[in-house]
């Protein structure tokens, strides 16, 4: 009986936790988004209004991210550009939507 009671109280309790919490991977590996936004191109910082929130971190990020000077066509290539970006980010310190990690080589997921 006792075992009956405690598998229901596991079960609420996972039920209520949010599903970010217990997401195998924030980032779709095969098309290199988050929530249907492409995760490389041209990005602008922003102070509000931010497709995406974004977390530096050193070591386990969601993706690694290379700044180039042009060509950013692939997965976690990002160009700096103060206008006419194709995605928005604001950096937090706190309950990213993804976080990142700077890298020289080989970025992506």
């Amino acid at each position: 009986m006792k075992k009956y009671f405690s598998m229901i109280l596991l079960t609420l309790c996972l039920s209520l936790l949010p599903p970010m919490l217990y997401a195998e991977g924030k980032v779709d590996q095969s098309s290199c988004s988050y929530n249907g936004r492409a995760l490389y191109g041209k990005v602008q910082v922003v102070t509000a209004f931010p497709d995406l929130k974004v977390q530096k971190v050193t070591a386990f990020p969601d993706l690694k991210v290379e700044q180039v000077s042009a060509f950013p066509d692939s997965c976690g290539k990002w160009q700096m550009v103060d206008a006419f970006p194709d995605l928005k980010i604001q950096f937090v310190d706190a309950f990213p939507d993804i976080t990142i990690q700077y890298v020289t080589a080989f970025p992506g997921v």
